[in-house]
């Protein structure tokens, strides 16, 4: 097995096609295939599934490339480090559930940079996406959330895809709505106040469980509810539909506008309280982006 085999799997991968890994890899695609064939046999196990339409990864092969990324990965820090001195653009990606404050610290961070000089990346998706990303090294941090609901089955999972989780911060959850809602000045609300209104929630793709939801009280049995993939989206319909969503109650208006509001959300669960954290790869040293970016949220987040 060699590293350049390893980064043609991920290419492959990447474009779902071996004729388009060949022209990206500069390499001719009877050699390419005879590469990947040579690795399948070494390890014994088959990486892709090949067919008219392009090539899929199987499920040893999903496997395997968290391994290869992982891998292809860290040698790119010491070329860069000890080899390259700096000649290549240094990277950073943070996964994150729908948080504005994740990305105003991000905007903050980046700030420091010279963009020309870095690959900066940052991207709101779903719960099982930020664990794979981080899992893949696609992104070096991901932004989730715990409570006493989902916390062992999010360990669970967190664990076994080689990753720990850290605390940032735990708060009470809001209902957040916009300004204009029949509930916006109500002091307090519980869940009955929010029978007649449609409730928002992150669609979380195939793996839908109710541990990888966003919104706390998941398995609550609400008359009306409305999936949606974007913070923007879910703002129109909070607005358009009188919807709502619950939230943290840590919000940015500089990004999400001064049209909405968060108000405290009583439910008398002992589920209720969120803990905010990041999850990294066990035992990684932070690059100085990683480090900059936790310092701009622990800041808005008011954290010592």
């Amino acid at each position: 097995m060699t590293l350049q085999q390893l980064k043609y799997i991920l290419a492959i991968s990447e474009t779902g096609s071996m004729n388009k890994a060949a022209e990206q890899l500069y390499v001719s695609q009877p050699s390419l295939t005879s590469s990947v064939q040579e690795l399948e046999k070494e390890i014994g196990i088959k990486i892709f599934n090949r067919s008219g339409r392009g090539v899929t990864l199987t499920n040893d092969g999903a496997e395997f490339l968290q391994y290869a990324r992982q891998v292809c990965g860290q040698f790119d820090i010491l070329a860069e480090k000890y080899i390259l001195k700096g000649n290549i653009k240094k990277k950073f990606g943070v996964s994150t559930q729908h948080y504005s404050f994740a990305v105003k610290a991000f905007v903050e961070m980046v700030k420091d940079f010279d963009t020309a000089k870095y690959e900066f990346a940052i991207r709101e998706t779903k719960t099982a996406e930020i664990i794979s990303d981080v899992a893949t090294m696609r992104s070096e941090l991901g932004i989730i959330y715990l409570n006493d609901f989902n916390r062992k089955s999010m360990t669970k999972l967190i664990n076994s895809n080689g990753l720990e989780f850290h605390t940032l911060t735990k708060c009470s959850p809001f209902v957040y709505l916009w300004k204009g809602h029949p509930l916006a000045k109500e002091k307090k609300i519980t869940f009955e106040l929010l029978g007649d209104y449609p409730c928002l929630s992150f669609e979380q793709g195939d793996n839908s469980s109710f541990y990888l939801a966003e919104e706390i009280l998941s398995t609550n049995e609400y008359e009306r509810i409305i999936k949606a993939n974007d913070r923007a989206t879910m703002l129109n319909l909070m607005i358009g539909l009188n919807g709502y969503t619950l939230c943290s109650g840590i919000i940015c208006e500089e990004l999400n506008g001064d049209d909405y509001i968060a108000v405290p959300f009583e439910s008398g669960s002992a589920d209720e309280v969120m803990e905010i954290g990041y999850i990294t790869l066990k035992n990684v040293i932070l690059s100085e982006m990683a480090e900059i970016y936790l310092s701009e949220l622990r800041q808005y987040l008011g954290i010592d």
